[in-house]
């Protein structure tokens, strides 16, 4: 799936967020988007899925060349858009595996079969690592912060997406779980070649198992740097500052010379 926004600027509580963010995500690319606290990150993959929250005063969000804007967020997920939340709500009374399959379902011609919808699930737990009996309880109810987390990624491959947003899957997660979670993403990705891909962090160490084609820094609302995965280095070895020092914006075409 092709992602293509231009002069994005979006208002929440009166206040400007985006000033003109600029980004394009090429069908089968992982892209990251790093930044200090509070300059928007997540406020962008909440407008990309329709927050009525955050208004957006300017700009586009293209996906494979039809804009999204007047799209409401079920039908923005209908195109095969997901976004794993940095902190995932519970819903009680709502167990997983009837939300996955009302999901299915609503994006699909014909209902899912059970013997099928069943072994999609038993193979996404096994892959995952958790237990079977997360299936019936209710969506995020009483998990733990990596329960949640893995319950995410568990969704994205039941439910087969086209565009991925992670907005910080690392928080919360141990080493191990973190690998376990990663290594389904990448499988999903070799099965999946045109899904392209947003990772929202503040630390690189995802970046050693998801590798972004590019990383960008967002600062006062627009996109400042972008280089290769090499940036997330420099990042957490001198912090921010020496962008913000900057006077120079590098651009995917810099990277690519």
């Amino acid at each position: 799936m092709d992602i293509n926004i231009t002069n994005l600027v979006v208002e929440t509580d009166n206040k400007l967020v985006l000033k003109g963010l600029d980004l394009n995500i090429k069908k089968g690319e992982i892209h990251a988007l790093m930044g200090p606290n509070g300059v928007g990150k997540s406020t962008l993959s909440k407008v990309i899925m329709g927050d009525k929250h955050y208004k957006v005063k300017d700009g586009d969000i293209l996906v494979d060349g039809s804009s999204i804007l007047s799209l409401t967020t079920d039908e923005r997920a209908r195109k095969g858009i997901f976004l794993s939340f940095q902190n995932p709500i519970s819903i009680e009374g709502v167990t997983n595996s009837e939300l996955l399959r009302s999901a299915l379902n609503a994006r699909s011609e014909e209902p899912i079969g059970l013997y099928e919808f069943l072994k999609k699930l038993e193979k996404n737990t096994e892959s995952l690592n958790v237990e079977k009996s997360m299936l019936h309880r209710s969506v995020n109810q009483n998990f733990s912060g990596g329960e949640a987390k893995k319950n995410e990624i568990f969704q994205l491959l039941t439910l087969e997406p086209k565009f991925i947003i992670l907005d910080e899957l690392d928080s919360g997660l141990d080493v191990d779980s973190l690998k376990i979670v990663c290594l389904n993403i990448n499988n999903y990705l070799k099965e999946h070649k045109d899904t392209s891909v947003l990772i929202i962090t503040h630390y690189p160490r995802i970046l050693e198992y998801l590798k972004p084609k590019y990383v960008h820094i967002l600062l006062d609302g627009k996109i400042k740097m972008t280089k290769d995965k090499s940036l997330a280095k420099e990042i957490e070895e001198n912090g921010y500052n020496f962008i913000l020092n900057s006077k120079d914006e590098v651009s995917e075409e810099k990277v690519n010379e």
